[in-house]
């Protein structure tokens, strides 16, 4: 539905709750269009990943550190048009399509539109439908900080991506074959030709072979398991390295 004006306040609709818990308190409802200010870029949605921190702060199970004003419009992962931008934004227009992870402290993008600052949005690829751009930053930033920001991943050194045909595993691999890292891999036979494709150097069923007796001195594990997979990496680990 068109975002439409009403005095001067515009109205879109929008996905809300009003209070915590289940499925059942998101409401399709009206809510105001987002005011912009200085360095803000409204966009206008036209697709929103869903990812676990939304469910996450739908149940409240971070009011205590990270509360929120209620209603509040969960979805951070957004991609579509520049409708307006705010005072000193220079690099965008109406028009452009982009893509970005908004800042997880305003309301998100289960909506019409979404204001996001400028510094956070990037130009979304021609050749990627929006649909699929949607589903890119968190887990695409994930895996950039993982490997570079914590794992301080460098060419010739060796990786462990587990789940690597999970969303942050896909990116994970791809982004470590990029830095010139010899990567390893953890998925069942389903996924195996899927991770292949991507130019991973050894793939491990998980299911089939135990990938602690099949590595060593590795540089940097990227775990999104966790539990048993997290204990038995500690051994194929190098002294010194990075489990994520």
């Amino acid at each position: 539905m068109a975002v439409t004006d009403r005095g001067n306040a515009g109205v879109m609709h929008a996905v809300r709750f009003h209070e915590y818990g289940p499925a059942s308190v998101l409401r399709y409802e009206e809510a105001p269009v987002p005011a912009i200010t200085a360095g803000e870029v409204l966009v206008e949605v036209h697709a929103a990943a869903i990812n676990p921190a939304d469910w996450q702060f739908r149940y409240g199970y971070y009011k205590d550190f990270a509360p929120r004003t209620l209603p509040f419009i969960l979805g951070w992962d957004v991609a579509g048009v520049v409708k307006s931008v705010g005072a000193g934004v220079e690099r965008w227009k109406p028009g452009d399509r982009v893509f970005a992870m908004a800042d997880m402290s305003c309301n998100g993008a289960y909506a019409e539109c979404i204001a996001v600052r400028a510094e956070h949005l990037a130009s979304a690829p021609a050749s990627l439908p929006l649909q699929h751009a949607a589903a890119v930053p968190l887990a695409a930033l994930t895996a950039w900080k993982a490997l570079f920001d914590d794992g301080q991943l460098k060419a010739g050194q060796s990786v462990l991506v587990h789940a690597a045909a999970g969303g942050v595993g896909l990116f994970a691999v791809q982004l470590a074959k990029w830095a010139g890292a010899q990567v390893a891999a953890t998925v069942s036979s389903g996924s195996a030709e899927l991770v292949e494709s991507l130019g991973v150097d050894q793939v491990i069923d998980y299911r089939a072979v135990d990938f602690a007796r099949q590595l060593a001195d590795v540089d940097v594990v990227i775990d999104t398991v966790g539990g048993e997979t997290r204990a038995r990496s500690w051994d194929v680990l190098r002294k010194g390295g990075a489990l994520i």
